[in-house]
Formats: C-alpha cells, structure tokens, sequence
C-alpha cells in the first residue's frame, strides 16, 4: 500500500466493510456459475455455458486484480530495502 508516497505494509485495519462487500460480490459471482452449471443439459447448453463463464470470469477477475494486490509499483520498488541488503551481502 502506498501512502504519501511512501510503501507501507497493509494490515487490512479499518477495511471491514469494504472487504466484506467485496468478499460477498466475488462469492456471489462464484456461487452463481455453479448455480448456472446446475441448468445445464444436453438441450440447454449455450446460455447456462455462457452464465457459468462470465459469472466465473467476474469471480476469477475480481478476486486476482481488483482485490489481490492492486498497486502499481514493481516488485524491487516493494522490497527495497531487503534488494539492499542482498546486495551489501553478495558484493564481497
């Protein structure tokens, strides 16, 4: 997490809600394309096939980019201080 342009470690304090909202919209998601699996027969293919698609690529999607780790800074820029330290130890 990056405040004041600065990298901090995230704990999560003070996010209950807004964790919580996202937590039950990506199971929602996830719980509805198994709910669409359900429907699907050997007639009926193509709109509980698409439902179970998009309403696990919206589950997938939100789990990994929208609440994984979201910032933009490159993984040295996050460690930099441990890169230091690799470094100060295998110059010699």
């Amino acid at each position: 997490m990056i405040s004041n342009g600065k990298v901090k470690a995230y704990s999560g304090q003070g996010n209950l809600l807004g964790s919580l909202i996202a937590f039950l919209i990506t199971f929602g998601a996830l719980v509805g394309s198994i709910v669409a699996v359900s429907f699907w027969t050997f007639e009926n293919v193509w709109l509980p096939g698409l439902a179970f698609l998009a309403l696990y690529g919206v589950a997938f999607f939100l789990a990994k980019e929208v609440m994984g780790r979201s910032d933009t800074l490159e993984q040295q820029d996050l460690h930099r201080e441990h890169a230091q330290i690799d470094a100060a130890t295998t110059s010699h």
